[in-house]
């Protein structure tokens, strides 16, 4: 088993996923929501870095994009890294759809990094009917502006959150099709049928939320398998999302959670159990209830 966190990340290096744009985004990430404010964020950022985390995960909502920049820089100083070895996410908020406003998101947020270029920039929820009436008009002026920063080089994969199919296929049509969705996915909210068409027209997916909130960690099924594969809860949660092609967003603040949720790469789940976990689909375990199509936004 891997001792230090250079072994970690070489552990995970072969899991990760190509993306259309050629870039190679890594098996699982580090969730930046809700994370403690100022210092502690710096700090849990960069022990993230140096515990063996490659893929920071960040958006403009989350209004820590500042600590999240410092707490990264310490992280690559700490850890005798270059910024190349980090990929760094971030997200557009709804409030600034649309070509020109995504394009000033875009800069402040870079601003607000302190960095020269984001590895992958989404749009974090797609315009919908339920809050504007030129929805779709909406999403592709965004789309463009997305186009755009990657022609240019200031990011270097772009991509979605929350998209489901009929948000993403005018994005497909374009010349530059979204290569990431970042989707609730975790036992009990699959996304079973989204998934495999994202899967379909080469989109890779990502899972937000991959305890459901934690609410997963002690439903009756997860702990019962979590002690047949002698891992923790979360461990069983984050293995089963790499076993569906699915790469995990976990967040924690406490050093102990953030090395054991890099530590699931010594068990498999076998078929029957994966599907016990897909049945969970029925009772809807931890969803957190934001629908895309009916979620409504403070504009």
């Amino acid at each position: 088993m891997a001792t230090t966190a250079q072994d970690i990340a070489a552990q995970w290096q072969p899991y990760g996923k190509k993306l259309a744009s050629g870039d190679v985004i890594p098996a699982i990430g580090f969730g930046t929501y809700a994370l403690p404010e100022a210092s502690d964020c710096i700090k849990a950022v960069a022990q993230a870095i140096v515990n063996g985390y490659r893929l920071i995960d960040g958006a403009a909502f989350y209004n820590n994009e500042t600590y999240v920049g410092r707490g990264l820089r310490l992280g690559v100083t700490k850890a005798g890294l270059k910024r190349e070895d980090i990929f760094v996410t971030s997200k557009v908020w709804p409030t600034h759809l649309g070509y020109q406003k995504t394009m000033d998101a875009f800069f402040k947020t870079l601003n607000d990094l302190d960095i020269d270029y984001l590895d992958l920039y989404l749009i974090h929820w797609p315009a919908s009917a339920q809050n504007f009436e030129n929805w779709e008009e909406l999403n592709l002026a965004t789309w463009r502006a997305m186009a755009q920063l990657y022609s240019e080089g200031y990011v270097r994969s772009i991509g979605v959150s929350n998209f489901k199919e009929h948000h993403l296929r005018a994005l497909l049509d374009t010349s530059i099709p979204p290569m990431v969705n970042q989707l609730e996915v975790h036992p009990g909210y699959s996304q079973e049928s989204l998934r495999q068409f994202c899967r379909m027209q080469g989109i890779v997916v990502e899972g937000w939320s991959p305890f459901g909130r934690n609410r997963l960690l002690s439903h009756e099924l997860i702990v019962h398998l979590a002690a047949k594969y002698q891992c923790t809860p979360a461990q069983l949660c984050l293995r089963w999302a790499l076993q569906l092609g699915v790469i995990p967003l976990p967040k924690s603040a406490q050093l102990e959670h953030m090395r054991s949720n890099l530590n699931v790469l010594g068990f498999e789940i076998s078929p029957a159990d994966m599907q016990l976990l897909l049945d969970l689909d029925r009772e809807q375990v931890g969803y957190s209830g934001e629908d895309s199509d009916t979620v409504r936004f403070d504009m």
